[in-house]
């Protein structure tokens, strides 16, 4: 993904965080694959916000609802733009509660229902 940055463009990465089974996936599509469990997965994430290098950071809902208040530090960073999708288990809805407000955030109402 190119990126206008400064004077030039910029390379950013897509990221995916989760564990072993739900990331694995994304290895062939590019992704940069970083596993993570309910231990790690704050530290996992900060590292990979601190990089800069990531424009989208998909995480797992397993893992999301595990992170709460470290997960809402970066809803208003421009990037990277974190999004949480359905792991291995099944998709619990929050992954989709998540995205109708980060709309209703962006546009003032809910697009999406």
């Amino acid at each position: 993904m190119y990126c206008e940055k400064g004077s030039g463009a910029v390379m950013y990465k897509i990221g995916m965080i989760g564990d072993r089974e739900s990331t694995l996936c994304f290895l062939p599509l590019g992704y940069t694959v970083m596993e993570a469990d309910a231990k790690n997965a704050a530290t996992v994430l900060k590292n990979a916000v601190k990089s800069e290098d990531y424009a989208v950071i998909f995480i797992t809902e397993e893992l999301a609802l595990s992170l709460g208040e470290e997960l809402a530090k970066y809803k208003d960073l421009p990037l990277p733009a974190i999004t949480v999708i359905p792991g291995k288990a099944g998709g619990t809805g929050y992954g989709m509660a998540s995205l109708h407000a980060a709309v209703e955030r962006a546009v003032g109402a809910d697009i999406l229902k």
